[in-house]
């Protein structure tokens, strides 16, 4: 088990400063998202509007995962689990993303350090996959009130 320890002491940190970072990311993203439909909201073209930021929204996710996943790569880089930071990044987004096909494997003490970080996407794709729900939910239940409004004021 001592073995291990360095995984957990490195891991749990990484695991608790990502999902902080990935969460304060959303939350400036949301804040702009809101402006952005709020101005438009009343635009005949506001569904292709929407599917645009939407667009946009997840192309920033899909950064926020990749800047995520360079810092678990920069952590298997100083620690020498893998011989450079090309080979880190690959294996990092390989385990982030739980695809793991990719031949890089970690140093024999390090290993249990890329299931955390497995786990540790799981964890971020779930918050993801919450936000950009929640994100559609918001304009459709928004959309819905506008359309019935309307209809009752006939």
């Amino acid at each position: 088990m001592t073995v291990w320890s360095g995984d957990w002491a490195w891991s749990m940190p990484l695991i608790v400063v990502s999902v902080i970072y990935h969460v304060i990311c959303f939350a400036f993203i949301n804040d702009k998202v809101a402006q952005a439909t709020r101005t438009v909201k009343n635009s005949r073209h506001f569904i292709f509007v929407f599917a645009l930021v939407m667009g946009v929204t997840t192309l920033l996710a899909t950064i926020l995962h990749a800047s995520e996943a360079a810092v678990w790569a920069v952590v298997y880089w100083l620690l020498r689990a893998l011989p450079d930071y090309k080979s880190a990044m690959l294996y990092s987004l390989n385990a982030m993303t739980t695809y793991g096909h990719e031949s890089a494997a970690l140093e024999g003490h390090w290993r249990l350090m890329g299931a955390l970080e497995a786990l540790n996407g799981v964890i971020l794709f779930g918050l993801t996959t919450a936000f950009l729900y929640a994100m559609i939910q918001a304009v459709w239940s928004g959309a819905d009130s506008t359309s019935r409004d309307s209809t009752c004021a006939h």
